[in-house]
């Protein structure tokens, strides 16, 4: 027996909201322990029950989900993210990663990618909408590090800073690998894997697995 995941679901349409509670219910690995309807009310909910993962919408009355996040992650820190939201804007994507949101998906997808969607949250992958990974691919390159400047020279390639050993792992995190799975696959321990995945991301100037993964596979070379 799987121990249940405790979400955390918020969304100010009751009607989608109670909807989404009870297609969540047929998953016997999957428990709602709490609903919110708006950023004040999200932010007292996940201090209280501290849920493993929180499903946030961005259209939210007064505070937007990702303006919400800050707060949310303060209040239950070791609670992931997962934005669900109708937006298909590049921007508010771009924003949301940035903020800390473990994942990205619409509103769109079925009850069966989103339970697995949830999964993969929870096991700390990045997730994003099929839809929405060239979006991401383009906002990335628009706030590309080393981007050069008009008449400047040629900037030094991100990945030169990577050693062969970061490259491995950001390869992996390209296909989508949790920790777990990397270092099993490289037979290391899932803690060096964590220090190495920080300096990946402080190497290239990302914030985020979601970014690491898109950048390298918007190369072309994952």
């Amino acid at each position: 027996m799987r121990v249940p995941i405790r979400l955390l679901v918020v969304d100010d349409h009751t009607l989608f909201r109670r909807g989404l509670v009870a297609l969540l219910a047929t998953e016997s690995d999957l428990v709602v322990v709490g609903e919110a309807a708006d950023a004040g009310e999200a932010t007292r909910r996940a201090r209280e029950l501290q849920p493993d993962v929180i499903l946030l919408d961005n259209h939210l009355p007064g505070v937007t989900g990702i303006a919400a996040l800050a707060g949310l992650m303060e209040a239950a820190p070791k609670s992931k993210v997962l934005m669900l939201t109708v937006s298909e804007d590049e921007t508010d994507l771009a924003a949301a990663l940035r903020a800390g949101a473990q994942g990205y998906v619409l509103k769109t997808i079925d009850g069966d990618m989103l339970a697995q969607a949830i999964r993969g949250t929870m096991r700390g992958e990045s997730v994003v909408s099929p839809e929405m990974t060239g979006k991401l691919v383009q906002a990335l390159r628009a706030t590309a590090p080393g981007e050069p400047s008009a008449g400047g020279a040629p900037p030094e390639d991100p990945l030169a800073r990577l050693s062969p050993r970061e490259r491995e792992i950001l390869a992996h995190i390209a296909r989508g690998a949790s920790n777990k799975a990397i270092a099993r696959a490289l037979d290391i321990a899932e803690t060096t894997v964590k220090i190495h995945v920080q300096h990946i991301l402080r190497k290239l100037g990302l914030s985020s697995r979601v970014q690491a993964a898109v950048y390298l596979t918007g190369r072309g070379s994952a």
